[in-house]
C-alpha cells in the first residue's frame, strides 16, 4: 500500500509498504542484475550503506542459475540473504536488446539465451511465472520497449500489445498468488508504460494501464537514446495520467540531475547501473561533480573521496590509495568505488526525502545542481 505524505509541486514524498519492509520514497534501487551487485559487494555492504530495495532481473536469473534452483533454495530474498524489498525486472528489456535474433509474436517472443544459444519463450506468463519463482517484492509486467527512435505505426502496435500482455500479466499474477505452493503470495505487480517519444501514445497508454488498478506504475523506454530533454518532455506529459495515489517508477535512469528532475516530475522510484558501472572503472561522484581516481593528480592525495562521507570508503581510505589499487587491477579498488557510489545515490535519496518533508526540494534540487556543476 502506497501512501502520499507530501507534495511540494509535482514532486511526492511517500511510503510504500510491502510483505518485505515499508519503503521511504523517493528511492533509489540498487541494481544486482543476477542477485548480486557487481564490484563484489554483498548484501551486509548493502545495509551499511542504506539501500532500501535491491533489484535483479528476471531474463538473467532464469538463464543462470535458473528460477527453479532459486525457488529450491527459498526464493531470492533467502538465496542472496537480503530480507528488504526486491523488484525484479520482467526480462522485456534484456530479451529485446541482448537477444539478437528474436521472434516477437502474440503469444510471446522467442529468442536464443546470450549465454549458450539455447532457444527460450518467454511471454507475460512466463514471465510470471519466473517472477513467482523468484519470489521477489515487487515483479514488472512483462513489455516490450520499442526504439524511441521507432516509426510511430510500429509504436502504436506494439504499445498495443504490451497492453494485451498486461492484462495477462495481471490474471496471471493473480492465479499464482492464490496457490500454496507460491512463497510469496503477495507479490506485487507493476505495469509499465510505453510509446517512445510520442505524446500522445504516451497518454493513451497511461489512461489505459491506469484502469487496472495495479500496485505501482513504471514509464519504460527512456534514457535508450533519446535527449535528456525529451525524457523530461515525456514524463511532463505522461505522469500527470498516472494515478497519484500509486508508486512511479523511471526505468533505468539516471545521474543525479536525472533523479532530481525526474522526483520533481512526480516519480517514487529509480534505478540505474551507472554508480556500480561508474565505480568499477574508478569513476566516483561527489557533491562538487565526478572524479575520475585514474588521473595523476590523485597520486599522492591523501584525502578521502569527498571530505565528511560517512561510506566505508571514504571513512578508510585515501584517492592514492584507492588510485593504487585501481592501477594495480585490484578487485578492493572497484569494491570501494562502487560501495562509495552507492552511498553517494541513497545518501542523495534521503536528503531529497527530508527536503520535501521540510517543503524545500525546489531549493535543495537548484542548489545540488549548482554544486555539481562547479
Amino acid at each position: 500500500m502506497y501512501r502520499l505524505l507530501k507534495q511540494e509541486g509535482r514532486a511526492k514524498r511517500g511510503e510504500f509498504e510491502t510483505v518485505h519492509g515499508t519503503i521511504q520514497t523517493p528511492v533509489f534501487m540498487n541494481v544486482g542484475t543476477v542477485a548480486a551487485i557487481k564490484g563484489a559487494v554483498s548484501t551486509q555492504d548493502l545495509l551499511e550503506i542504506k539501500t532500501q530495495v535491491q533489484l535483479s532481473n528476471t531474463y538473467h536469473l532464469h538463464v543462470r542459475p535458473g528460477d527453479d534452483v532459486v525457488k529450491k533454495m527459498g526464493g531470492l530474498h533467502k538465496f542472496m540473504v537480503w530480507d528488504r524489498p526486491i523488484l525484479t525486472d520482467s526480462g522485456g528489456f534484456q530479451v529485446f536488446s541482448l537477444a539478437g535474433l528474436r521472434k516477437i509474436k502474440e503469444e510471446g517472443v522467442y529468442f536464443n539465451s546470450h549465454i549458450d544459444g539455447k532457444k527460450i519463450f518467454m511471454g507475460p506468463e512466463e514471465s510470471m511465472q519466473i517472477q513467482s519463482n523468484l519470489a521477489s517484492t515487487i515483479a514488472m509486467a512483462f513489455d516490450e520497449c520499442p526504439s524511441s527512435v521507432a516509426e510511430r505505426p510500429y509504436v502504436e502496435a506494439s504499445v498495443a500489445r504490451t497492453t494485451r500482455w498486461l492484462r495477462r500479466c495481471k490474471q496471471e499474477m493473480a492465479r499464482l498468488n492464490g496457490m500454496e505452493t507460491t512463497i510469496n503470495q503477495r507479490q506485487m505487480l507493476f505495469g509499465i508504460n510505453q510509446g517512445a517519444i510520442f505524446d500522445d501514445i504516451r497518454i493513451d497508454h497511461a489512461k489505459a494501464i491506469a484502469e487496472l488498478e495495479l500496485d505501482g506504475y513504471a514509464i519504460g523506454g527512456l534514457a535508450v537514446g533519446e535527449s535528456h530533454e525529451e525524457m523530461y518532455h515525456i514524463l511532463d506529459v505522461t505522469v500527470p495520467y498516472l494515478p497519484i495515489e500509486k508508486p512511479t517508477y523511471l526505468m533505468g535512469v539516471g545521474t543525479p540531475a536525472n533523479i532530481l528532475e525526474g522526483v520533481e516530475r512526480g516519480v517514487d522510484f529509480f534505478d540505474c547501473v551507472y554508480p556500480s558501472r561508474n565505480g568499477r572503472h574508478g569513476h566516483v561522484y561527489t557533491n562538487q561533480g565526478k572524479l575520475n581516481l585514474f588521473n595523476r593528480k590523485f597520486e599522492l592525495d591523501g584525502q578521502p573521496i569527498e571530505e565528511g562521507c560517512q561510506c566505508p570508503a571514504c571513512r578508510h581510505y585515501s584517492r592514492a590509495y584507492i588510485r593504487h589499487l585501481l592501477k594495480a587491477r585490484e578487485m578492493l579498488g572497484m569494491r570501494l568505488c562502487v560501495l562509495h557510489n552507492l552511498y553517494f545515490y541513497n545518501t542523495m535519496m534521503e536528503e531529497i526525502r527530508d527536503a520535501l518533508d521540510a517543503g524545500r526540494f525546489h531549493s535543495y534540487k537548484e542548489e545540488k545542481l549548482y554544486q555539481m556543476r562547479t
